[in-house]
């Protein structure tokens, strides 16, 4: 196959919307394809995984004072469910373990002191398991993440004081 026709179907590739063209001519065969920027909303596509991200609760418009005074009372307590100190974030996609093993205790628990370095859990990617270290020492404030969760680039997973 000549590098004319070859360019040809780079062209026909770029503006078309396929993603992937291949061409097969007796013994030689070509095959192009390309990431597309987004998927057209015509084409059907399995459900994607969508992070979900706590936030505190708002209050909805009551009708009567009791229900206004109750959902106020809510607010206040769900924003001091995370205590003030580090974040320490994944640092990558993946799915977190708490523990090297299901019967092993969990590498860190609320209340324990850790230096800069110790191991606070695993994140498996792509069958690889990495080890998720304190970047700093102190006390774990509040574990954000549970085991076998899937968890987000840049997710929130421990508060250290």
């Amino acid at each position: 196959m000549d590098l004319r026709k070859i360019k040809a179907l780079i062209d026909l590739l770029e503006k078309s919307n396929l993603s992937e063209l291949e061409i097969k001519e007796g013994e030689e065969s070509v095959r192009l394809s390309r990431q597309m920027q987004a998927a057209p909303m015509m084409m059907a596509a399995a459900p994607m995984p969508i992070a979900h991200h706590a936030e505190p609760a708002r209050p909805a418009p009551a009708s009567t004072p009791a229900l206004a005074a109750t959902a106020q009372e809510a607010q206040p307590k769900a924003a001091k469910e995370v205590p003030e100190g580090h974040t320490m974030r994944s640092p990558m996609v993946g799915t977190y373990y708490a523990s090297p093993n299901p019967d092993a205790p969990p590498f860190v628990k609320v209340g324990q002191v850790v230096k800069a370095g110790d191991t606070l859990g695993i994140i498996e990617a792509m069958k690889m398991f990495n080890p998720i270290e304190a970047d700093v020492g102190g006390t774990i404030q509040a574990i954000l993440v549970e085991g076998g969760q899937p968890i987000e680039f840049d997710e929130p997973m421990f508060i250290i004081g």
